[in-house]
């Protein structure tokens, strides 16, 4: 998979064997196809396009959603938090449009493996496209309510933005390997405070419930200073350990 990049540093995934076309001109399937990742092509129009091998940011900023998703704050907390690494084994639902899937798979490496739950037929058929898409090939899709229980076990991360996920904390508990965390995306406080009062009475330890903001700087020639606009309050994380 290729991904295009203009002079305006905005991106687009090249599709195999078609031309690429945008408002700065065509680039032909011939020359697309003779391009490795690096090289600079022109357009019809004498604009300048540089081809790029995608990373996996790249890629969800571009797929197919149809739904909301995670972004990289809290991506990165839940990745950073539970010491994910290659050779982890993941349980994920639900599965939306395949972000937090694509990034689990993307860590866990091709000795990992990531079972990501999707109550909705349309949901998993878009998250399923997007990660063949994408080309990875350690993530199962499955088209189920994961409240029916989960198939797998020695399970080290388990990762759920689900309306009632303490619901199915029993489950969790008995599917993860000593040590393995329970991570729960609420967007709402009142589903984080459940979620953890159900997760102490069920004797995990190190519960914490966290909310991570992001504040960008600007660089301007006057000075530096904080952006006047921020990523607040998207969801709160609460994470649960099975010792």
């Amino acid at each position: 998979m290729k991904m295009i990049l203009d002079e305006r540093g905005k991106k687009y995934i090249l599709k195999e064997g078609q031309e690429f076309q945008s408002d700065l001109g065509i680039v032909s399937a011939e020359v697309l196809s003779d391009a490795e990742i690096g090289d600079e092509v022109k357009s019809h129009l004498d604009h300048s396009f540089k081809i790029v091998k995608p990373n996996v940011n790249d890629f969800i900023d571009l797929m197919d959603r149809r739904c909301s998703i995670l972004i990289k704050k809290d991506i990165g907390t839940v990745l950073a938090y539970t010491g994910l690494g290659a050779g982890s084994r993941v349980v994920d639902a639900g599965t939306g449009a395949g972000a937090i899937a694509l990034n689990f798979g993307n860590v866990v490496g091709e000795t990992g493996q990531v079972y990501t739950y999707e109550i909705r037929e349309d949901f998993s058929e878009v998250a399923k496209k997007n990660i063949e898409t994408f080309g990875i090939k350690n993530i199962e899709v499955k088209n189920k309510n994961i409240k029916e229980g989960i198939d797998e076990d020695n399970i080290d991360v388990v990762f759920l933005d689900l309306p009632k996920p303490y619901e199915i904390f029993e489950d969790v508990y008995d599917s993860l390997n000593l040590g393995g965390w329970l991570v729960v995306y609420a967007p709402y406080i009142d589903q984080a405070e459940v979620s953890y009062r159900v997760a102490k009475k069920l004797n995990f330890y190190d519960i914490e419930i966290l909310e991570t903001l992001e504040r960008g700087l600007e660089v301007r020639q006057q000075g530096t200073r904080p952006k006047t606009r921020m990523v607040g309050h998207s969801g709160y994380l609460l994470f649960a350990r099975k010792l």
